[in-house]
């Protein structure tokens, strides 16, 4: 398949489905009875474009995680404001799906009950039923929806996660390390499986790694975030066409400044995650 076609199915056939994120001067500051204020967040400004594959990236405790979780509505900000398609955000919803570092089925379901956990919660199982089985099929679970969590791999599971988050046709996945704790050939072919999806419906995704090298591998656009207190430091295009290479100079390019933001040698650095 040509770049062209790739780059032509990242916006279609679901491109109306995606969400545009506005993080606007947003601070979260967390409260302690004992010792000082942790300022997670400090001034956040960040537009997400619709469709679009970003990565959060920085090293641990920079706020990562917690920018995710304000845009997902888990948490809320200290001040600021975070909107989605101009509608601020206060809580939780369908519209932002979640994925978790580990996938969070409920041990007692089926896959294919896990995956239809978001309709029944709605209300709407009946009515939108027939989705589950489409799913199960687009992430590759397909022969496998009678089985428990326990009785498939990591990697298996984690496609369940997924597929449990875009049943419910949402606007935006965030997705929170979602690779992080598979082996690295699982990683790579999840890597891919996120990518296929991606394409095929067009949803935007915002993405926290450590992972520099994932990071560039899956993004278009990078952002980079400081030290705690959490700022966002630069936000970096990747203009690489899609499928990529590994070994194109462009990645190495890319990588190369990455490793240099974050004060490693690309010559000599052994590991790239931060």
């Amino acid at each position: 398949m040509s770049v062209a076609t790739l780059e032509q199915r990242a916006v279609s056939p679901a491109a109306e489905e995606a969400g545009r994120i506005v993080v606007k001067d947003v601070n979260r500051i967390f409260r302690q009875e004992a010792g000082p204020d942790v300022i997670a967040l400090d001034q956040v400004n960040l537009e997400i474009e619709p469709g679009k594959f970003y990565s959060l990236l920085g090293p641990s405790g920079c706020g990562k995680s917690t920018l995710l979780r304000n845009i997902a509505g888990l948490d809320h900000v200290t001040s600021g404001e975070i909107t989605l398609d101009g509608e601020v955000i206060d809580g939780p919803h369908f519209l932002r799906g979640l994925v978790f570092q580990q996938p969070t089925l409920f041990p007692w379901k089926t896959i294919e009950q896990n995956v239809a956990t978001g309709l029944e919660a709605r209300g709407i199982l009946k009515e939108k039923g027939h989705e589950v089985q489409e799913y199960i099929r687009l992430v590759g679970l397909e022969g496998f929806e009678k089985v428990y969590p326990h009785q498939v791999s990591g990697g298996m599971a984690q496609r369940a996660s997924l597929a449990r988050a875009l049943v419910n046709h949402p606007k935006v996945l965030l997705m929170d390390e979602p690779l992080g704790a598979l082996d690295a050939f699982t990683r790579m072919q999840m890597q891919e499986e996120i990518l296929r999806i991606w394409q095929d419906r067009g949803t935007t995704i915002v993405f926290v790694t450590h992972d520099i090298d994932e990071a560039v591998y899956l993004s278009d656009k990078i952002v980079i975030m400081t030290p705690r207190p959490g700022k966002i430091q630069e936000v970096i295009d990747v203009p690489i066409g899609r499928p990529r290479n590994r070994n194109h100079p462009d990645f190495w390019r890319i990588r190369s400044h990455i490793l240099k933001i974050f004060g490693f040698s690309p010559e000599h650095a052994e590991s790239y995650q931060i």
